[in-house]
């Protein structure tokens, strides 16, 4: 035993108050929280994780933590950071939720938080399977299925926030941060966030100081009496700090585009039709406000422009184009994974119509139906109101790799780039209504929009847009990093 050891021993932290925040998590898209690993009685690769004892859905303290973590770490370093040692100890992840992976030592955290439990109305099943690139058709052995949590569960969040003695403008002000990120939906939680799924927010904070110096805060404390006035929509507000001196260290290319449906869509549903229903009907998803919505999942949407940057990168540098495109989208190659730096969110279809179609099919050598072969299917059809907007977002750009964004966007723009299933007859085209473009970099953003109008378009700043493209076409990208 070592006196510094002892001496922490006979010197704990004195705490003189105590910050005790609740608030109600709702899911704004499907989300899964899940062991990893498969359940033996389940007939689901991928189950929900329940509490044993009352059957919810359990989201456990340690994933909120672990979330709030990543999240800080980015606003203050960016993504994907490697501090040095000194940097890691003072960070703000580190002073307010503690530990540090490159301190043996580490410290306490003086964030508590309480795992969240919420009613389980109904599960989400959806498939997921792993497309060969090389030839556009599902590998062997690599679908799965997956149970979520509807869009619009409820978990009750809980924290308690420790201050030692002259701390507490500098706490407040980094769990006000920490709040922030679930107000605005700017912390995903569970499986798969990088394709749509774990998007929540919590739209208002119940917040309680308990002054531990004094015997009235004290005694409210110990009896947890809850002060009045107490509900309020802005964390910022609730706990009385000014967050303009965090400056925001996150570097990302955003892009948020609307469409119109040119004709149908087809993304199909495994689950959940009835027997006498169509053969093949289109996915739909339940959604916050209890409406159940037509839906373009983020990993279809992402493995259309995976297949099409791969093309178009392959067509400026034969054979060449793969590791860039990697690098975007993410790989598993060679064993080595690789995350998505694109995050892709799934998109809901607004205004369309479910119609049913007969189909059957064709024996090519007679010309004549095959036996058996009558079918039904319900694509979604567009009408001159369906609305679909595509959100997309990448971390850490690289010009050329704005550029091969922009390149994208304008195929999906042109129809030229269908989504969904049977594109081979003509389903899945788009057609480019307006678009929001995002860089945000050192704390400033730059914007710009584009904006049909009859036959042409309205584009700011367009010979910018235009520098990052040819930064793809001329920069050597295939030796970025």
């Amino acid at each position: 035993m070592t006196d510094k050891t002892v001496s922490a021993w006979r010197n704990p932290r004195p705490i003189v108050e105590r910050i005790e925040v609740r608030g109600d998590l709702v899911l704004l898209a499907p989300a899964h929280f899940g062991t990893g690993d498969p359940d033996p009685l389940s007939n689901v690769d991928m189950v929900l994780l329940r509490d044993p004892l009352t059957g919810q859905a359990l989201l456990p303290g340690a994933s909120i933590a672990g979330a709030l973590r990543n999240y800080m770490r980015e606003v203050e370093l960016g993504f994907n950071a490697k501090p040095r040692m000194k940097e890691e100890r003072n960070s703000w992840a580190v002073t307010l939720l503690g530990g540090s992976p490159q301190d043996d030592e580490g410290t306490q955290s003086l964030l508590l938080i309480d795992d969240a439990l919420a009613d389980i109305s109904a599960v989400e099943l959806r498939d997921g399977v792993k497309i060969e690139i090389s030839t556009g058709t599902a590998a062997e052995g690599a679908k799965f299925d997956i149970e979520l949590l509807p869009a619009g569960t409820v978990f009750g969040l809980y924290f308690e926030l420790l201050i030692p003695a002259g701390r507490s403008d500098e706490l407040r002000r980094l769990l006000g941060l920490a709040l922030h990120g679930l107000e605005e939906g700017e912390i995903v939680l569970g499986a798969r966030k990088r394709r749509g799924f774990g998007r929540c927010r919590v739209a208002s904070w119940t917040v309680d100081r308990y002054k531990l110096t004094e015997p009235e805060g004290l005694i409210a404390w110990l009896q947890r009496a809850p002060s009045p006035q107490r509900e309020q929509d802005s964390s910022v507000e609730a706990l009385q700090v000014n967050l303009d001196e965090l400056q925001d260290a996150r570097h990302d290319f955003q892009i948020e585009a609307t469409f119109q449906l040119d004709g149908s869509v087809l993304v199909r549903s495994g689950f959940g039709e009835a027997d006498t229903g169509p053969d093949t009907v289109h996915l739909h998803s339940a959604q916050a406000d209890g409406r159940t919505m037509p839906v373009l999942p983020g990993s279809s949407l992402a493995g259309v422009l995976r297949h099409r940057a791969l093309r178009i990168a392959n067509t400026l540098r034969p054979g060449r184009g793969s590791a860039v495109i990697n690098r975007m989208f993410g790989s598993d190659e060679k064993g080595i994974l690789t995350t998505s730096r694109l995050t892709v969110q799934e998109s809901i279809v607004i205004g369309g119509d479910s119609l049913v179609q007969t189909r059957v099919k064709i024996d090519r050598f007679t010309g004549g139906a095959y036996e058996t072969a009558l079918f039904e299917e319900q694509p979604l059809f567009g009408r001159d109101r369906t609305a679909i907007t595509l959100e997309l977002a990448l971390r850490n750009p690289e010009p050329f790799e704005i550029g091969l964004l922009l390149l994208l966007l304008k195929d999906l723009w042109t129809g030229d780039l269908p989504v969904g299933g049977e594109s081979s007859v003509g389903r899945g085209r788009l057609a480019g209504q307006s678009a929001n473009l995002v860089l945000q970099q050192n704390g400033k953003k730059t914007t710009w929009s584009i904006r049909k109008k009859g036959n042409s378009l309205e584009i700011d700043r367009a010979s910018q847009l235009e520098d990052y493209v040819l930064a793809f076409r001329e920069q050597p990208w295939e030796a970025a990093k």
